[in-house]
Order: C-alpha cells, then structure tokens, then sequence
C-alpha cells in the first residue's frame, strides 16, 4: 500500500501552496485529487494527481551543471547558490535542485519544481544509480576498485555495493546507490587516495552531455518518462 500523507502537506511539496494556504483553497473548492474536489484533511499518495483549479503551474525539468565553488543550498555570506545563477543568468526561478554536491565538487544536477521526485529520487532504498568521475592523487589500480566495489568503511558505517571502472591511469568511474555527506572523498580517502576532482556525469537515466558548467537544457520527453517510471510516479 502506498505512504499516504495529509494533503495540504502534499500541496507545499509541489510547491503549489503553503500549508496554511492550502487548507484555505481546499475549503473554497478549488483543490482537486484525481479530478475530484479535496476535502480538509484528506490523505493522498504520491500517485495521485492533485492540482489547484486554474493555477497549475507547468511542470519543469533540467539538466543542470553546477560548477565548482557554486553551493546547492543555504549559501552562507559571499558565496553563490543555484537558485541564484539560475535567476541572474537565465531569469529562472520558483526551482530548486533534487539533491545536493557539495561546493568543490561538480556535475550533474537535476531541478525542477515537481516535488514528487524528491523522495523517490533521494531515498536510498530505491537504489537509484549516480554515476561519477572521480581523479585521484595515485595511480588508479584493480584492488582500489575492488575495494570501493565490496563496500568501504567510513567511520563506522559500511557504504553499499558500488560500480567502479577504470576511466585513465587517475581516473575512474564510480557508480552508487547512495549519497552520504563527501562519501566519495571519504571512500577514498580511507584506503589513502585523495580525491583531486570529483564531477558527476549521470543520475538515473539523465546524462550531463555536453553540457559545460553552470549550462543547463530541458529534459526531453522520453527521458522525463523513464525517469518517472524509474521513480515509479505516473508518466
């Protein structure tokens, strides 16, 4: 059985509302759950379809790269966010990024304003694949790899499976299921290699490209599907 949540909680993930706002849309009857009017209180899933009457704002999905020393979230003074560039560069806004790579990394960000993607996304029981390039200070060999693709421990906690793949003499492909605070770095580091760039290059199905850092391109429908029915949320 799907994880039902109160609706006016659902309605501010989306982004349609806040909280407080939307308890009063739903008691003007402008709130719908799969095209039936909402009711105050009322438990809704993931799948379903809620919208408000006349304001439904058009879904968005991007491709972004973040470039080095740009911050996902809450910059503290003097530094940069996403949500910024985004405004400054491409007049963007209302969109915020699933996830996060932290300020000396770079690579591929996924943004939108849809937030039924986050949880599925982020969760990391649904083993959703981020896939990285990864330059290290050594030579990258067979038993480093082994290592990182058995699982590593950091500080007590034993990272999942991963994918690993020789890129060049110091670089490597590193695919996981899993996001924790500088878990590449701190990989790497336990078994003595220190990470001299880290950039990822995919997230799901949706690939960085060509893009170059801070660009950013519209998800094409059939990757947008896939990626939904990755996520398991209705196409």
């Amino acid at each position: 059985m799907s994880e039902t949540i109160r609706i006016n909680k659902r309605l501010s993930e989306l982004g349609l509302c806040s909280r407080r706002e939307a308890d009063a849309l739903i008691s003007q009857g402008t709130v719908l759950v799969n095209g039936e009017v909402a009711t105050l209180g009322q438990q809704v899933t993931l799948h379903d379809k809620v919208e408000i009457i006349g304001t439904q704002k058009e879904k968005v999905y991007l491709a972004y790269y973040k470039g080095r020393g740009i911050i996902t979230h809450s910059p503290a003074e003097n530094e940069v966010d996403i949500a910024t560039r985004l405004k400054q560069d491409y007049g963007l806004t209302n969109l915020y990024p699933l996830g996060r790579l932290d300020k000396d990394s770079e690579g591929l960000l996924l943004i939108t304003n849809d937030g039924r993607l986050t949880k599925p996304l982020l969760d990391s029981k649904n083993n959703i694949e981020k896939e990285y390039e990864v330059e290290v200070d050594k030579p990258v060999t067979n038993h480093l790899l082994n290592i990182l693709a058995k699982g590593v421990d950091i500080e007590g906690y034993r990272t999942k499976p991963a994918k690993a793949v020789t890129k060049s003499q110091y670089r490597f492909l590193l695919t996981l299921t899993e996001g924790k605070k500088h878990q590449i770095r701190r990989m790497c580091a336990a078994l003595g290699f220190q990470v001299q760039s880290l950039k990822r290059v995919r997230v799901a199905n949706i690939e960085l490209g060509q893009l170059k850092p801070n660009q950013y391109r519209k998800l094409t429908e059939p990757e947008r599907k896939t990626l939904f029915k990755t996520l398991g949320l209705p196409l």
